[in-house]
């Protein structure tokens, strides 16, 4: 479950990561309520999971999944540039969260 819950974590921290790109600098009224309930529950469901995991790992994934997700929407969504060594570090990220997933107790 706690896998889990890190999984929704990091999914939310995409979800206000773009809402904050979106907000304008918290300048846009909706998209800063949906940045900063984001924010809210992507904390919860963090906190939820590091219940169980070790806190390095947790923290370590959650935010690996919010930077690889946010590349995607800047890329999909916001057209930004894709480069060579930009998906090579993309790679080495989901690199290091698969081994702190396998290596995890």
């Amino acid at each position: 479950m706690a896998w889990m819950e890190l999984l929704i974590a990091g999914g939310l921290e995409v979800f206000w990561s773009t809402f904050l790109k979106l907000s304008e600098g918290f300048t846009r009224p909706l998209y800063t309520v949906l940045t900063l309930a984001g924010l809210a529950a992507s904390f919860f469901f963090l906190a939820q999971a590091t219940k169980v995991l070790p806190l390095g790992t947790a923290y370590a994934v959650w935010t690996g999944i919010g930077a690889v997700g946010a590349v995607i929407v800047g890329v999909v969504v916001f057209k930004e540039p894709v480069t060579a060594l930009r998906m090579l570090f993309v790679v080495l990220l989901l690199t290091g969260i698969i081994g702190l997933k396998a290596t995890a107790r």
